[in-house]
């Protein structure tokens, strides 16, 4: 089911009504009501798929019991590699199964050894399977590190799991925030509710108005990118970096929201990152629930940044690839992650890499100086041109896409009307940008009502005109 559809217009005030004014009084009736919304939420788009996540949560439910309640360390060790290992064999196998076999063959060629594949699956890739499954798994390491309690009540772990707001595309939630919001009474707030349909009106925005509008003039750059020229692609690739940030960062938002229609209170997912000074930043901005997840699983297990130098910029180069490799079965991804590991490196042997961790650009002014506007450019034009590795089918597109840019470089001659909704989005999230999780909240009453009126008219009206498309990350 689809955030954008009618489908899901019936669906969320009816869970809505029977949550609040039906089940109130009942926190485990409430959780159930959740728990079985979700599962038809989810099955909506292949119910066959329902069985892996209820596997996925029966295993790490009695995972986490057992690593509690062992005795020695070498037991809980034991239980903790059950659960990884589940997890990313899960993952691996619907994720990148063919992809390892159609490497090992493409290897194989390079050496004169021809030989049909036989073993590659017609597997369907489970919506939202790369989200659950670290959400899943980041619950057995809390408990494994006596970060956090297992729980008994199976109905609001399997709650916690499968929350339908942030199911299929994040933000992934760590058990420790949204675990003891299952398991606690919930009551409803006026002021909670506000920001919450806040949230959805300026995420439906960003997806139905600024990403949809922005598909169709990506796909034709991206499809057609050896007959078009440098200029008209260099529009194509600004237009797929706004079209995955609205994309993504709208489902965020209307997720964020829609859990706060229910009492429950998400992370935040995105922080205006195109308005980053450097790289460092831009990750403290960008997908901030899958890069702190890295950090705090991975990086910091490798050791982080205390043993030394060389072991550092090993870890900062297996977080970057590990997070591009997730992204997608492709070298594409893989070398998109290695272009941003080689993007932060510099700034982490000059020891900038913490940098901005709390300020903002132009914090206490209208605009920026010319200093953070001409980082805010260098830093944007890094991240777009590893846009195009991201989005392109292969490594050979992806140079052929950068060399025709760079060397046939020009006024675009088609699609220039796309600059419209990247100028609009920008103006929106500049005046928003001192806080991601209160947008449309002016000041005055009569201009916050006015851009109520105004996106949900422009919102309407692209549900007429646009073909609406799925979530971009869904395929991740």
């Amino acid at each position: 089911m689809l955030f954008n559809s009618l489908e899901y217009l019936f669906f969320l005030p009816t869970v809505f009504i029977l949550y609040w004014f039906v089940f109130q009084k009942n926190l485990k009736i409430q959780n159930l009501l959740l728990l079985s919304s979700s599962y038809i939420f989810y099955g909506w788009w292949d119910w066959r798929f329902l069985s892996l996540i209820i596997l996925s949560t029966l295993v790490d439910y009695f995972l986490g019991l057992k690593i509690h309640g062992s005795v020695d360390k070498k037991s809980k060790r034991f239980y903790l590699w059950v659960s990884i290992l589940f997890n990313l064999g899960l993952l691996g196998f619907f994720k990148y199964f063919n992809f390892f076999i159609d490497s090992w063959i493409d290897l194989l060629s390079t050496f004169g050894y021809e030989h049909q594949s036989t073993w590659t699956l017609k597997v369907i890739l489970p919506v939202g399977i790369s989200f659950y499954t670290f959400q899943t798994m980041s619950y057995s390491l809390d408990v494994y590190f006596k970060k956090l309690k297992p729980t008994k009540d199976f109905i609001s772990f399997a709650s916690f799991v499968s929350f339908f707001p942030q199911l299929v595309a994040g933000p992934i939630e760590r058990a420790s925030n949204l675990l003891p919001q299952a398991l606690n009474t919930r009551v409803f707030k006026y002021e909670q509710g506000v920001q919450g349909l806040r949230l959805i009106l300026w995420g439906m925005f960003k997806k139905v108005v600024v990403a949809d509008s922005l598909s169709w003039r990506v796909d034709y750059c991206f499809d057609k990118y050896q007959a078009l020229d440098g200029g008209s692609l260099l529009l194509g690739l600004i237009y797929f970096s706004f079209q995955i940030y609205c994309d993504f960062s709208g489902y965020s938002d209307i997720a964020i929201g829609t859990a706060k229609l229910f009492g429950i209170e998400l992370k935040s997912n995105f922080k205006f990152p195109y308005f980053s000074r450097n790289i460092a930043e831009f990750w403290r901005r960008w997908h901030i629930s899958l890069s702190t997840w890295f950090r705090d699983y991975l990086y910091i297990p490798l050791g982080g940044s205390k043993r030394g130098k060389w072991l550092s910029i090993r870890n900062i180069f297996i977080i970057f690839i590990v997070s591009g490799f997730w992204h997608g079965a492709n070298w594409t991804f893989i070398i998109w992650g290695l272009i941003h590991a080689m993007l932060y490196l510099p700034l982490f042997l000059r020891g900038e890499n913490r940098k901005y961790t709390t300020s903002i650009v132009a914090e206490d002014k209208w605009l920026p100086n010319l200093k953070e506007l001409l980082q805010m450019g260098v830093t944007f034009l890094l991240v777009m041109i590893s846009w195009v590795f991201f989005r392109s089918e292969s490594m050979n597109s992806a140079f052929i896409y950068l060399l025709k840019m760079i060397l046939e470089i020009g006024m675009p001659s088609t699609n220039r009307s796309g600059v419209v909704f990247v100028f609009l989005l920008l103006i929106f999230d500049w005046s928003m940008r001192k806080n991601e999780k209160t947008p449309l909240n002016f000041s005055n009453v009569y201009i916050r009502r006015f851009s109520y009126i105004i996106l949900g008219y422009v919102i309407i009206a692209h549900f007429q005109f646009i073909d609406l498309t799925q979530f971009l990350y869904f395929q991740f």
